[in-house]
């Protein structure tokens, strides 16, 4: 990853972009939901082989918010496909991880001509709009914009949700707690609650038209990040590869040491290494 980050204005949102400015095969890899470029770097198997381009998307990371309203996942995919076109990135790989998934099939099915592949890491929206298994995000953003945090974080602490997640999804627990404390949690709710009522705007007939290679990344013990949805993603491209990974839940290193190694093998099998700009 660049040591420096470069800053694009969109709007007036100063946005950073990482770039790794070398290696034959571009890829555009974006964050999840309140992510940034060093979740990518755990993901992502950054080498000689690939540039890797990430958007720390708007109000995330090092990124501003702007002024722009309302937040979406389409605002956030124009604004990587802008980040591309000021790299000279004209075709390339689009792959992310939950949120950033969505935001590579946006791409795909907006712009066949741009992008070569895809690669879905943990996807947790499929095709329609607010899925349910996004309803804690909009939980936990209802709860930051109406009470003072330490009040709110201590009501879904409290909540069935929580009590649910505590069981079964204990990494999702941990993940929605840490929205409390961010120094930006205001404006970062309403990002989240836009979101996750959101989807990527691709409908099961656009999916099924996809040309592109394509990898999909799925685990259990995850309700924010279903298996099935993963799956479903997986059948409704024509020939895609799915791979399933340990979940985070029981052996993080594991998990993101199977997911480099997935993407890894998938790029170098299916891509050759070879120059898509």
């Amino acid at each position: 990853m660049a040591a420096v980050p470069a800053i694009l204005l969109r709007d007036d949102a100063a946005l950073r972009i990482f770039d790794t400015g070398q290696g034959r095969l571009p890829v555009v890899f974006q964050h999840g939901l309140g992510g940034d470029a060093v979740q990518v770097a755990q993901n992502f198997p950054d080498g000689p082989s690939y540039r890797r381009l990430t958007v720390e998307c708007r109000a995330q990371g090092g990124s501003d918010a702007g002024t722009a309203r309302p937040f979406s996942i389409a605002m956030f995919a124009d604004d990587v496909l802008a980040a591309a076109d000021a790299a000279g990135l004209d075709r390339f790989v689009a792959g992310g991880i939950s949120m950033g998934a969505a935001i590579a099939l946006r791409l795909a099915a907006r712009h066949p001509d741009r992008v070569t592949g895809l690669v879905l890491v943990r996807p947790a929206w499929a095709f329609d709009a607010a899925p349910q298994n996004m309803r804690p995000y909009v939980e936990v953003a209802e709860l930051i914009r109406s009470r003072p945090l330490d009040d709110a974080r201590d009501a879904f602490a409290a909540s069935a949700t929580a009590t649910r997640l505590r069981t079964e999804a204990p990494d999702n627990l941990a993940s929605l707690l840490g929205f409390f404390a961010r120094g930006n949690a205001t404006v970062f709710a309403e990002v989240m609650q836009a979101i996750a009522n959101d989807g990527p705007g691709v409908t099961p007939a656009e999916a099924a038209a996809l040309a592109n290679r394509t990898l999909v990344i799925g685990s259990d013990i995850d309700l924010v990040h279903p298996l099935d949805t993963a799956r479903s993603l997986a059948d409704a491209i024509p020939n895609a590869t799915f791979v399933e990974v340990t979940p985070k839940a029981t052996d993080k290193d594991r998990h993101f040491a199977e997911i480099r190694a997935a993407i890894d093998s998938f790029l170098k099998d299916r891509f050759n290494n070879q120059d898509q700009s």
